[in-house]
């Protein structure tokens, strides 16, 4: 079973790839496909003994339907003389079953693609949530947003491609066979003409499937150059170097234009030469039939009409196949990028975090970025309730040190506990859930003020209340109240209309809008101006001893009023205390501080 199993896997990957998320489904187009082509064939087989039974000079022979006479034995055995009448009804039953199973294949592929779609992308949506932020932040951004929209339209359409060639084949396979009933030594003959030209396509096909790969390449690098046309187009606009970059887009879709064009050439290549080698194959076997084997037409001609049936379902089925070659780049893309978003998924604990009582112990902690060390044996606690900031130069292991609190990352020795529970041993989720953590990078969605603040909430008077006391925290009550559609202005992408403090502003009333027990704040108030700074502190001087809050901080007015400042010097605490303490003790915060003239 498990060579059968391995077998599958290594030639029939696509196959794998699509049942895996369609299980039994997969079959179920394929066997609904089986009964379209036996129905369609029966009813053909039905036209030999008609036409014979209408032409008064033919007698009827059962030899020319070959195995096939079992239909008029199994009529006749049910008590059903066969006569044109009782042949013309049969023919209509049995074509109007066609057409409903016809109907019922397409109604599932329909159906099914739709379900295989939806789950691809909740699988995947999933997968980018429990997507660790070690692995994501040295993933490629364009390839990540070119997968989850133009990739998986892509795959959609290799799914809707894939299963209608597999549709065909089902059917050749179905008129072949039937073939083989009625006349063996033809079937065999034609089949082999088609397993030939089969092989005249191998190149093309291979061609097609190398442009496929190549374009995905390209779909992901246009996806990231336009990301960041985005995110940077203020700067892009302001310094003009918006049109030099502009170039780069235009290169790289001229690029994609180029290989969209040649898999439409060779597209259009198989579909010209399909019909003409089929007829070539067709003719060359009725003149060695007649020639070489002294065979009359008529006894061939039900062969030659299953045959023909069977070689337009070739012909789709080759055509169908290269349309699945053309997505075939975007579907090893997304099983790649399903695996990736696999291999660097979270470790979750198993114990979850239900509100912080005590302390935060930090003991003998380090991390590597690579072989590169940011934060060497750091050991403190942490009181609940308590406000600590951490300071030091750049690269000294700040924001490491708050991403291993906040279980962004893992640490390389030592461990954190968190009322006497390790870390490692906790459901990450849960504890995230009690952290509001503000960023220097302010984040703002496309949509309105309450939503931003209560994250899409309902809006009730419970969660309005809230949503103004959360305003009033962050000082920026006055200016939400001041704007023309209130709570409910629109804030335009990454909110361009707003200025870096009410941006920042923003973003801390999202998170004191949160019941968390953690405030972390990563250079929180660097973009506000020097009121705005001083408000935001007042609030946050306000908010000390109801949370607790871990403040990294590049001026140092900010942290005056902190329980405890701990500075850190290549990925080490130098010294930890109070503002005076530090002042006292510490030469390198005493520099500091001068520099910023804080005396």
């Amino acid at each position: 079973m498990e060579l059968i199993k391995s077998l599958i896997r290594k030639n029939f990957q696509s196959f794998v790839f699509f049942y895996a998320h369609l299980r039994y489904r997969a079959f179920a187009i394929i066997a609904v496909s089986i009964f379209v082509g036996l129905l369609d064939g029966f009813g053909l087989s039905m036209f030999l003994p008609l036409l014979q039974i209408t032409d008064k000079e033919t007698e009827f022979n059962e030899e020319q339907m070959g195995s096939m006479s079992f239909l008029i034995d199994g009529f006749e055995s049910l008590g059903i003389p066969l006569t044109t009448y009782s042949a013309l009804i049969i023919i209509l039953v049995f074509f109007s079953l066609k057409g409903i199973f016809k109907y019922l294949a397409g109604y599932l592929r329909a159906v099914y693609q739709q379900y295989f779609v939806r789950k691809l992308r909740v699988d995947n949506a999933d997968a980018l949530a429990n997507f660790s932020y070690y692995s994501f932040v040295s993933a490629d951004s364009g390839r990540i947003q070119n997968t989850f929209t133009g990739e998986v339209e892509r795959v959609n359409g290799a799914f809707r491609a894939y299963f209608m060639a597999i549709q065909s084949a089902v059917l050749v396979a179905v008129y072949i066979s039937m073939a083989f009933f009625v006349n063996a030594r033809f079937a065999l003959l034609i089949s082999v003409g088609g397993a030939l030209s089969n092989v005249l396509f191998k190149g093309l096909y291979r061609a097609t499937k190398r442009a496929s790969r190549a374009y995905t390449t390209e779909a992901h690098g246009f996806q990231g150059l336009l990301l960041q046309n985005v995110s940077n187009f203020k700067y892009l606009k302001a310094t003009s170097l918006i049109f030099p970059y502009v170039i780069k887009l235009k290169k790289r879709i001229r690029e994609i234009e180029q290989l969209q064009r040649r898999m439409g050439i060779l597209k259009a290549l198989m579909q010209a030469l399909r019909e003409p080698i089929t007829m070539v194959i067709v003719v060359s076997v009725i003149i060695i039939q007649m020639e070489v084997f002294g065979e009359k037409i008529g006894a061939i001609v039900l062969s030659l009409l299953l045959f023909y049936r069977a070689m337009t379902f070739l012909l789709a089925a080759q055509n169908e196949w290269n349309s699945f070659l053309g997505s075939e780049g975007s579907l090893q893309n997304m099983k790649e990028f399903a695996k990736e978003l696999k291999a660097g998924r979270d470790q979750y604990g198993d114990v979850p975090f239900e509100g912080f009582k005590s302390k935060i112990e930090v003991d003998n902690l380090s991390f590597n970025y690579g072989d590169t060390p940011i934060v060497k044996g750091v050991s403190f606690d942490i009181k609940r309730n308590e406000t600590v900031a951490f300071i030091g130069e750049s690269g000294s292991g700040k924001t490491t040190l708050i991403n291993l609190l906040a279980g962004l990352i893992k640490p390389r020795d030592g461990r954190i506990l968190f009322d006497g529970v390790a870390s490692d041993t906790l459901d990450a989720r849960t504890l995230q859930s009690r952290i509001g953590y503000i960023t220097q990078e302010p984040v703002i969605f496309s949509d309105t003020v309450f939503n931003n603040v209560t994250f899409w909430q309902e809006k009730t008077e419970e969660n309005l209340k809230r949503f103004h006391n959360a305003l009033k925290k962050a000082a920026i009550d006055s200016f939400v109240d001041d704007l023309s559609d209130k709570e409910e202005t629109l804030l335009g992408q990454n909110g361009i209309n707003l200025s870096g403090g009410q941006k920042q502003r923003l973003s801390i009333a999202r998170e004191l809008y949160k019941d968390v027990d953690f405030l972390m704040m990563d250079e929180a108030t660097s973009a506000l101006d020097s009121e705005t700074e001083k408000a935001i502190q007042q609030n946050i001087d306000d908010l000390r001893g109801k949370y607790t809050i871990l403040i990294i901080a590049h001026r140092l007015s900010t942290i005056r009023n902190v329980d405890r400042i701990v500075l850190l010097k290549n990925g080490e605490v130098e010294r930890a205390g109070s503002f005076e303490e530090l002042m006292a003790q510490s030469e390198d915060f005493k520099k500091m501080v001068t520099l910023q003239e804080f005396t």
